[in-house]
């Protein structure tokens, strides 16, 4: 007969045995959720780390771009012996990228830095101001004359008019491709006349000057036989001006036509024929195979943040202007 006292001990026991199990069990569950939670909290923290420092660089790298400061690794460095580059595109006058300072300014540099054994200067403009072209050839001649063992020569882009050609005429060499457009050799000078559409809507013009002649040129003044010459004479004066630094610039070169100073254009392939050029080139090709020091390094003026926010400030004030001002006149704008 058995013990009812083993039977209540048995009985205890089990139970005891069951408890911690299930405690365990718990512990071990409370655990592996601590752990996991934990292991997403680091998890989560790296991410945000690792997007925070892309933030910071892409930030870095507008900043550096804006306030054209150095960035290691894209700077490059300028070597012993290179080919210096400046750039001239867009319109040339006093406020551009293509004013004389600025140009002038870069050619001073790429001259004067013992490395350089070559300048190149890319030209992409239809011309512009003849005053700043004229600065700018003046600087190249001054340049060339102090520095006669350095070479200057012209890579021809889009196109080199006018201005842009006038200052090319300095070059030693001009390249071109067979596509470019080359020439523009003239003299031009636009203007308005509103005194028809004055007289239509009864608006009376009430100008007055000290010296008969001061008011030349005011569209809403009939323009005199005698203003007409006397603006005809200056513009022929600047022309031959023009005129005179090519002929020096290209000499024996230059194949004179009837068409050559007619302000007529042509492409690079024609340029060559008549002398306006001498040959096809790139950047790259001058830099390897005439100059023979293939690393380039760019000397071009470059506007700082404040230069560029006032620009394109600028720009867009000037656009909302003249689009009013066109749209009271009844106009548009087209692309030329």
């Amino acid at each position: 007969m058995s013990d009812p006292n083993d039977t209540y001990r048995n009985n205890t026991s089990g139970t005891g045995n069951s408890g911690t199990s299930d405690a365990n069990w718990q512990k071990d569950v409370l655990e592996k959720l601590a752990f996991s939670a934990l292991k997403e909290q680091r998890t989560a923290r790296r991410w945000k780390i690792f997007f925070r420092i892309i933030t910071f660089i892409y930030v870095g790298l507008i900043l550096a771009y804006l306030f054209d400061l150095p960035i290691m690794g894209v700077e490059k460095e300028i070597s012993s012996r290179h080919t210096a580059l400046i750039e001239m595109k867009g319109v040339i006058d006093s406020e551009g990228d293509a004013s004389a300072e600025k140009i002038n300014s870069a050619l001073d540099s790429a001259f004067k830095d013992s490395g350089s054994v070559g300048v190149i200067l890319r030209i992409n403009s239809p011309g512009g101001s003849p005053v700043q072209a004229g600065m700018i050839y003046d600087e190249i001649k001054r340049q060339r004359a102090q520095h006669p063992d350095k070479p200057l020569y012209v890579v021809v882009e889009e196109m080199c008019a006018s201005g842009g050609y006038y200052t090319a005429a300095a070059a030693d060499k001009i390249y071109v491709d067979k596509a470019s457009i080359v020439g523009s050799i003239g003299v031009l000078m636009d203007s308005f006349g509103f005194t028809g559409a004055m007289e239509k809507v009864g608006v009376e013009r009430r100008l007055m000057t000290a010296g008969k002649n001061k008011g030349i040129g005011d569209p809403f003044s009939p323009e005199t036989a005698e203003q007409k010459v006397r603006l005809q004479e200056m513009l022929d004066e600047i022309h031959q001006q023009f005129i005179k630094v090519v002929r020096e610039g290209r000499g024996a070169r230059l194949k004179e036509n009837p068409d050559t100073f007619s302000g007529l254009f042509w492409s690079g392939a024609k340029s060559i024929e008549l002398g306006l050029a001498d040959d096809y080139g790139t950047v790259e090709s001058v830099a390897r195979d005439v100059i023979k020091a293939e690393d380039i390094v760019d000397y071009t003026e470059k506007d700082n943040f404040s230069e560029r926010l006032a620009r394109r400030l600028g720009a867009s004030v000037g656009t909302a202007l003249s689009g009013g001002l066109m749209n009271a006149l009844g106009k548009s704008w087209s692309l030329r």
